[in-house]
């Protein structure tokens, strides 16, 4: 129907792009509430549906892992086929899933549901950049990118605030089912709004890739999660590692020799697409897992109700909103270039879980010091977020938006699920290690204590868990920082260098 930029920028942009671009953000917010709304409603789900810690992981991975491994079959097809068409798609589907979720009476349909959702989730969220690299001319895409990366954050950081609210009054169902009338509204928003754009010489889907990333992702991930509960060396823990582990170098090799990959494998010779990658997938592991450990210190540990512990993990996402809204992470990135951007962004992020661990950690933990945390990754993500998603998106071709889309939400995706299992395995490790208790979840092995003395023991060992989580998700983002500046940095000395020699050339 529509060439590649038909709607892009000609003339200032598409005249309704801000409007586009407010319903594209509702539609993405809808999604990404749900990687961590239901963190809050763990205490619920642990009483009402008898979920085991197992249990409560794989709710929230499930959802995460289906998106991540369709994200960029969905950007190919998205890419060839339209991106309002996907995006309309996806509403549908993640409507129809979260009605499903709603109404599931146990764990095993809850999880079959959430993988449901992550597949309209998937369909959505390829479209939602692609169209922002579309409708926007550069001079006002980074300030678009950074309100979209604000929204994206606002829906990992607000979802145990919303949670709380909601089920301060609701059972645990209505964090589904909440979904549907605002699914239904971007739906007719879009229909009528948005512009279509596709690629007609755009690749065909490569189902096999999608296969065997989804296959490698679930069963590494999944490996992560069974090693406390059956140890790091036994079959069950290495069977899964090593599928998981042939699994990705399957997918890696696929691509090299498909001519129709849905993820391009001679990417990551471009060094700021790297950078970005690398950045992008430890903010989000750093972030996901810090808010799956919060939430449960905060409820199981202090014993704030879900509205009180939402309330309190507010400060992270006000942060957010804040300094990009303001304008104040896009003026930093454009002041200070992006590689100094990030290492700022990070740094912040890896001081911010720091603070949450030693400062407002333990159970007799200061909430001050888990306010400055907060405040502290928020800062970080704000400023961090947007850099990496521009310098990521500015790697790819413009006629692959919807690829490097599907690329930047699998990051995204399989970042918090990766933080959620490898931070929740270390709490699951160290809280084993510090009590010999046989119960898979805090509150089974506190009604199974034989006195205050034994509950007071078991809940000082989860707490510990939960510093020694925090400050591991903390080395990584630091570390990971310092990799990530490293390479856009030498990414930017080499485009300078190509770009003195082309100079070079055409006064010769």
């Amino acid at each position: 129907m529509t060439a590649p930029h038909a709607n892009a920028t000609t003339g200032g942009g598409h005249p309704q792009r801000w409007l586009i671009l407010g319903v594209i953000c509702l539609a993405q917010l809808t999604v990404l509430l749900d990687n961590t709304v239901l963190s809050v409603a763990i205490p619920s789900l642990t009483s009402e549906l008898h979920a085991t810690t197992s249990d409560i992981q794989w709710m929230i991975n499930a959802y995460s892992l289906v998106q991540s491994g369709l994200l960029l079959t969905a950007g190919n097809a998205a890419d060839r086929y339209g991106r309002k068409k996907l995006l309309a798609a996806g509403l549908a589907l993640f409507g129809l899933g979260s009605l499903a979720a709603g109404l599931a009476d146990s764990t095993g349909q809850l999880i079959a549901a959430r993988a449901g959702m992550g597949v309209g989730g998937a369909l959505l969220m390829t479209t939602t950049l692609a169209v922002v690299m579309q409708i926007f001319e550069d001079s006002e895409r980074v300030k678009a990118i950074a309100l979209w990366s604000t929204v994206a954050s606002l829906g990992f950081a607000g979802g145990p605030l919303i949670g709380g609210v909601i089920l301060n009054h609701f059972w645990w169902g209505m964090i589904f089912l909440i979904n549907i009338p605002v699914a239904v509204l971007a739906l007719v928003a879009v229909l009528k709004l948005v512009p279509e754009s596709k690629n007609p010489q755009g690749d065909r889907p490569d189902l096999l890739g999608a296969l065997l990333s989804t296959i490698g992702m679930t069963a590494v991930v999944y490996a992560i999660i069974s090693g406390p509960e059956h140890g790091w060396i036994s079959g069950e823990v290495l069977i899964p590692a090593a599928v998981g582990l042939l699994g990705l170098g399957a997918f890696a090799l696929w691509e090299l020799h498909t001519p129709y990959p849905m993820l391009d494998m001679h990417f990551f010779r471009n060094q700021t697409f790297v950078g970005a990658v690398g950045g992008s997938i430890l903010v989000v592991f750093g972030m996901g897992g810090s808010l799956f450990l919060l939430t449960q210190h905060l409820q199981f540990v202090l014993g704030y109700e879900p509205l009180e512990a939402g309330l309190r993990m507010a400060p992270l996402a006000l942060t957010i909103v804040g300094l990009n809204l303001t304008g104040i992470g896009p003026k930093i990135v454009m002041k200070l270039g992006t590689p100094p951007t990030v290492a700022v962004g990070m740094t912040l992020v890896a001081a911010g879980l720091t603070s949450i661990s030693l400062l407002g950690g333990g159970t007799d933990g200061s909430y001050w010091g888990m306010l400055l945390g907060l405040v502290l990754m928020g800062s970080g993500i704000a400023v961090s977020s947007p850099a990496m998603a521009n310098a990521l998106m500015s790697a790819i071709p413009p006629e692959k938006a919807g690829v490097g889309a599907g690329i930047n939400g699998t990051l995204a995706e399989f970042g918090n699920g990766l933080g959620v299992a490898v931070l929740g395995a270390v709490l699951n490790a160290r809280f084993a290690a510090l009590v010999a208790v046989t119960a898979t979840s805090l509150p089974a092995a506190l009604a199974a204590a034989g006195g205050d003395a034994e509950r007071r023991q078991i809940s000082d060992a989860f707490a510990s868990g939960l510093q020694t989580s925090q400050l591991v998700g903390a080395v990584a983002v630091f570390a990971g920082g310092l990799v990530a500046t490293a390479l856009l940095k030498r990414a930017e000395r080499s485009q300078r260098r190509e770009q003195s020699a082309d100079e070079l050339e055409v006064a010769a």
